[in-house]
């Protein structure tokens, strides 16, 4: 299997280009990163998220790397500070009612004793708050972690305003490196969005990737560019999205999945097919 090249971000973090993704994976969180880390998987996203994510669980699978002979530096681990309004309210990493400041650090302390770790890769604001004030109020709080050592890098996730984003960046002493957007058609698949943050070394990374495009995946060009590589029309689309900057999440729970997800590196796309893909968008 071809070696995947990490990625350089603006904050001068090495970040695999493609990530698995621990959403819903509930009491069965653990074994699947263990799967995903064994098959060949560098890069976890979680959250601080307990209706969606188990982020104890991700933690006892990171520390059993010794198990795989790999130590914490040979993982790149995201995780996110949501917004009250994204949470299960009878079961939240923070309380309610403290001010948003106290928020982030209760949700962040409780992230690094979940993953036993003394620091993360990249801390993710998991949407904006329902004003710029309050967003920043939030970010802020998130800078003094980067300031700390104890986060390397932060992002804006499911941000799909471009002035919004545009705002954050001119207003954060710590720009964003990263931002983490569903990649679909309701967006337009934020292409002006991806333009600009490419122009501010802001990568992309894409979830929902999949699921949210089977007309794509199961119509031509997708499917005759598949054929001629004699790969699926899932990892021609995650090649595409590879070879044109952006960082995939993948969520399977399937181990032959996992292994086709890491085997894109293994062919190219030429220059026509990727403008034939990136026609359908």
């Amino acid at each position: 299997m071809a070696e995947p090249k990490w990625l350089t971000t603006s904050a001068g973090i090495k970040m695999p280009p493609i990530l698995y993704g621990t959403a819903w994976k509930k009491e069965q969180t653990t074994t699947f990163v263990m799967q995903a880390i064994q098959t060949g998987f560098r890069g976890i996203d979680t959250a601080g998220q307990p209706k969606h994510y188990d982020e104890s669980r991700v933690g006892e699978a990171i520390g059993r790397l010794g198990e795989l002979g790999l130590k914490r530096e040979d993982l790149f681990i995201q995780t996110k500070f949501t917004p009250v309004s994204g949470q299960d309210h009878s079961n939240m990493p923070y309380d309610p009612e403290a001010s948003p400041v106290d928020q982030v650090t209760q949700s962040f302390t409780s992230s690094l004793r979940n993953l036993k770790t003394g620091y993360v890769d990249s801390l993710v604001l998991h949407s904006p708050l329902a004003t710029l004030r309050q967003t920043m109020e939030v970010w802020n709080a998130m800078e003094a972690f980067f300031k700390s050592g104890e986060v390397k890098q932060l992002g804006i996730s499911n941000c799909y305003s471009l002035s919004t984003l545009q705002s954050i960046y001119a207003k954060a002493e710590v720009k964003p490196a990263v931002v983490q957007n569903r990649f679909y058609q309701a967006s337009g698949y934020d292409i002006d969005l991806r333009a600009w943050s490419a122009e501010k070394n802001i990568l992309y990374q894409s979830f929902w990737t999949l699921t949210a495009n089977p007309h794509l995946l199961a119509g031509n060009p997708v499917t005759t560019i598949a054929a001629r590589h004699n790969r699926t029309s899932a990892q021609v689309f995650f090649r595409f999205l590879t070879q044109r900057g952006i960082v995939p999440l993948t969520g399977t729970r399937s181990e032959q999945h996992m292994k086709e997800d890491l085997a894109i590196f293994e062919f190219e796309l030429s220059d026509e097919e990727l403008k034939l893909i990136e026609e359908l968008l």
